[in-house]
């Protein structure tokens, strides 16, 4: 069997057991789009591929996802380079995250923290800041949820060990994610 069949029979073996995070997917899609309603913004971080998760999905919301609509209030926390940084030479790169949720977020906004592991300690730190500051958490999560699934408001964990194959699912999750929003505020 070639890598790309064997990538996909992993893709669909995970693919198959992901029913049993619907309701955590419904839960935080109800919750951002009540955050987006009420006039908050949406901040997302994570590290390497979650990075750019991150981006993908700020993207999604402040341009469009499936039809035209209004620009909804989205930000990945992993694109300013200076902040980055600055952040991490002056202060540690554990804050990288936490200084801007710090600075950018407001009570009733909310921080989606992304880790296949469950265990990437700026991002630790920056749920730990939203939190300690009326700021809501989702965690996307893989393996068995780290130290994030007991610190996130709503932790969505994928079920899998393999970083590629969660990173996948963190996708289609995202996608779901941005539908469930468009949905809940009237733009489906």
């Amino acid at each position: 069997m070639s890598l790309f069949s064997r990538n996909i029979a992993e893709h669909l073996e995970l693919l198959q057991r992901l029913d049993v995070i619907a309701p955590d997917v419904d839960r935080s899609g109800e919750l951002l789009a009540s955050i987006l309603k009420a006039g908050g913004k949406i901040m997302i971080c994570g590290n390497g591929g979650s990075a750019a998760d991150s981006q993908h999905i700020a993207s999604e919301l402040t341009g469009r996802f499936v039809n035209d609509r209004r620009p909804l209030a989205a930000l990945a926390l992993t694109t300013d380079t200076s902040a980055l940084t600055c952040i991490s030479n002056d202060y540690a790169y554990d804050q990288v995250f936490t200084r801007q949720v710090l600075g950018l977020g407001r009570p009733g906004d909310c921080l989606i923290g992304i880790s296949t592991s469950g265990n990437s300690g700026n991002v630790i730190s920056a749920v730990q800041a939203a939190r300690d500051n009326g700021i809501h958490t989702i965690g996307l999560l893989g393996r068995d949820g780290g130290q994030l699934r007991d610190q996130v408001e709503v932790p969505i964990v994928v079920p899998g060990n393999v970083t590629a194959r969660i990173q996948e699912m963190h996708l289609l999750i995202a996608h779901t994610l941005c539908g469930l929003i468009e949905e809940h505020l009237g733009f489906a």
